[in-house]
């Protein structure tokens, strides 16, 4: 564990964004599982992957550690739920570069959100980079025309906005841990695929893709990028993260042979100028101030 904590923190962020990258090559490869099965085995392990994570970090104080993430981190955990069943419903339903895209989108809704709650101001560049993104993702949306593929786009929205809103929660109470609402997270999203699945039990090749989820993807993945944004200026994560918009569709189109759409391709490429936009914007005004 002080391994991890010593290596460079955008060192982490890239490895945190390359496990999450895989997330859209696991859910295609499943083979029998519906959607609320495999959201019930990843986040029975990514639950016990941040358990351990607690266990070891906290040790006699674990249950000390969610006591003081108090409702903040309750809530937050709770919202991040409904983000990650919102994911596996996403790339079950609709292509890897779609969802991928869309997650990219976290940054503007971030701009959005922290207008309205903290009062923050939105510059032009921030403006005319979210007037961008949204006519991307009409784009992408307006030419989805079979309904699977139309409710996979809308849902893939709720990454971008549940991160977004866990962020500003941090922002409002700075000194929350929000590891442990990372396990209120897995915990409720497990409980929403058991309750909405027919039967648990799935072949072993397909529990053995949730245990890769939930542990090395979702776990490491949450668990690198949670220690590394510690010491990692925010924009600098921000871009960082983008490499997971990238190599999601790559490892899909390499091993599963997905192909995006031309206008997947065309509106995704719009939200990413959109989001490196918002980046210059961003580190524009820290360098003036």
């Amino acid at each position: 564990m002080n391994f991890i904590v010593k290596l460079p923190g955008p060192l982490l962020i890239f490895l945190g964004a390359l496990s999450l990258s895989f997330g859209g090559l696991i859910v295609k490869s499943f083979e029998g599982a519906t959607l609320w099965q495999i959201l019930f085995w990843r986040s029975i392990f990514f639950s016990l992957t941040v358990l351990t994570f607690l266990i070891l970090t906290y040790k006699k104080d674990t249950f000390k550690a969610f006591y003081k993430s108090g409702l903040p981190g309750l809530i937050g955990g709770i919202v991040l739920s409904f983000g990650f069943c919102g994911y596996v419903f996403a790339m079950y339903n609709t292509t890897v570069a779609n969802t991928n895209f869309i997650i990219s989108l976290q940054i503007l809704f971030l701009a959005i959100f922290g207008y309205f709650f903290l009062k923050e101001k939105i510059s032009a560049i921030t403006l005319a980079s979210i007037i961008l993104a949204m006519s991307g993702v009409f784009l992408m949306v307006g030419n989805s025309l079979t309904p699977g593929e139309l409710s996979g786009n809308l849902a893939a929205f709720s990454m971008p906005i549940t991160f977004a809103v866990l962020i500003i929660i941090v922002r409002k109470f700075p000194n929350v841990d929000m590891v442990p609402a990372q396990l209120v997270a897995g915990v409720c999203s497990c409980i929403i695929g058991y309750l909405l699945s027919t039967k648990i039990m799935i072949s072993s090749h397909d529990i053995f893709l949730g245990f890769l989820a939930g542990f090395f993807q979702v776990g490491f993945g949450f668990i690198f990028i949670t220690i590394g944004a510690r010491t990692t200026p925010s924009a600098m994560v921000g871009i960082i993260m983008l490499s997971e918009s990238v190599l999601g569709p790559l490892w899909a189109f390499l091993f599963v042979s997905e192909r995006p759409s031309m206008f997947g391709l065309i509106g995704g490429a719009i939200i990413l100028f959109a989001v490196l936009l918002q980046f210059y914007s961003l580190i524009k005004l820290r360098h003036n101030s």
